[in-house]
């Protein structure tokens, strides 16, 4: 992972951890529920975010490389555990 990547998804994931802290927060205070479920879709999309950030580098960096290296066992196998990620994200 590049470093300006890496720098930037680490600042998002701690906002992240700040909000599921706030989450547990909200839970031991007891407070309304709708609240809570507003707060978990927030968390959901930011890691979402931080997902499409991730797979971005990869694609750009990682597949591209097998790409141009010309190896097609390695071509395959990117494209095979690129596609069974984003397989498994639509779930």
């Amino acid at each position: 992972m590049r470093k300006d990547i890496k720098t930037s998804v680490g600042k998002r994931l701690g906002r992240i951890e700040g909000q599921v802290r706030g989450l547990s927060k909200m839970v031991e205070e007891d407070r309304y529920c709708i609240d809570i479920v507003t707060q978990i879709s927030a968390v959901r999309a930011a890691l979402r975010r931080v997902e499409e950030e991730v797979l971005k580098d990869h694609v750009a960096h990682c597949v591209e490389h097998a790409i141009t290296s010309g190896d097609k066992a390695d071509q395959r196998a990117k494209i095979a555990e690129l596609m069974a990620v984003i397989g498994r994200a639509e779930r």
